[in-house]
């Protein structure tokens, strides 16, 4: 087998826990509030993290004013409040699609790099992006008019979701300037570490106490221990192994398996599954985002560029 068909089964792997996101995420809303457990789950990345930053502190004082500030954008809009929606997207919607909608997140990161990184956006981009929210429509309410109670819970959910892919999509961009001053493990890292304090204020702001979080049971510890792990650690470090040896169109189709083993273990664990009308919307944003990727990597990819395309960073 050659060294590309490994990259792509390590993408494969990496979206695959990505999956599991909403079953671990979704029994902890029960008890806890979605900044408690976007908190904890940072401080506990932040106990690997912290130590590791520590011992390789060199990467600081290559950082310029403007470089920190961008770092500073990615823990706290792209890691802390990012996050914060997504997981607050789930108290309003159907967790499948919550998790479908983030296949967004590669349209608006290329939107941000061309405005902050000067790349090329094809011209037909504004059509298909039309396309792809009517395809968000689709998800989000099927045939329905969004009306009534009901809908707008779904208009919330939906647009909890979007906001978080708009955020990730962001801090791709935010990432591929920092990369060329930073290892991937140590932008990581920092992201981790510096959305805590960020987490801690929007934790006061939002309850009036710095720490207010109850007491949780063993199950409970363990699906957050389970949440840091997978999706939160393994995903992104797998995804990032087989970025490194797979072209950017490729490994969008390796993507894939990120919304299919979602709806799979959605459908198996929490009982929600998805109408024949919403996967005729998954299908139209798949397809937009497939085109628009293949269109930007005609050639091999630079080695900054594979690290960022289209990951959470």
């Amino acid at each position: 087998m050659k060294p590309k068909s490994y990259g792509l089964l390590w993408v494969a792997l990496g979206a695959c826990l990505w999956g599991t996101d909403a079953v671990l995420r979704s029994p902890l809303l029960g008890s806890l509030t979605s900044i408690e457990i976007v908190l904890l789950e940072h401080l506990i990345l932040s106990m690997v993290a912290i130590p590791y930053l520590i011992m390789n502190r060199q990467w600081m004082s290559k950082l310029s004013k403007s470089e920190w500030i961008l770092l500073f954008l990615i823990a706290w809009g792209s890691s802390g409040l990012a996050t914060w929606l997504f997981t607050e997207a789930f108290r309003h919607g159907n967790p499948s699609v919550v998790i479908l909608l983030q296949k967004f997140q590669p349209l608006f990161a290329i939107i941000a790099a061309r405005l902050l990184l000067s790349e090329n956006l094809r011209k037909q981009y504004p059509y298909w992006l039309i396309i792809a929210l009517v395809g968000a429509y689709f998800l989000s309410f099927g045939w329905n008019i969004p009306f009534g109670a009901a809908s707008k819970e779904q208009w919330i959910g939906s647009l909890l979701a979007l906001g978080a892919a708009l955020l990730w999509g962001g801090g791709t961009a935010f990432g591929r300037k920092l990369l060329g001053k930073m290892s991937f493990v140590e932008l990581t890292s920092a992201r981790f570490a510096l959305a805590v304090p960020f987490l801690f204020s929007l934790q006061l702001f939002k309850s009036g106490s710095l720490w207010d979080v109850p007491t949780m049971s063993a199950n409970q510890w363990g699906y957050l221990l389970l949440l840091s792990l997978f999706p939160g650690l393994l995903g992104i470090l797998f995804y990032y192994r087989g970025l490194r040896d797979s072209k950017a169109s490729y490994a969008t189709i390796a993507e894939l398996t990120f919304p299919a083993s979602a709806l799979l273990l959605n459908w198996w664990i929490l009982d929600r599954g998805i109408t024949l009308t919403q996967g005729c919307g998954i299908v139209i944003i798949f397809i937009c985002v497939l085109a628009l990727t293949m269109d930007r990597d005609p050639i091999r990819l630079t080695t900054n560029q594979r690290r960022t395309e289209g990951v959470r960073i």
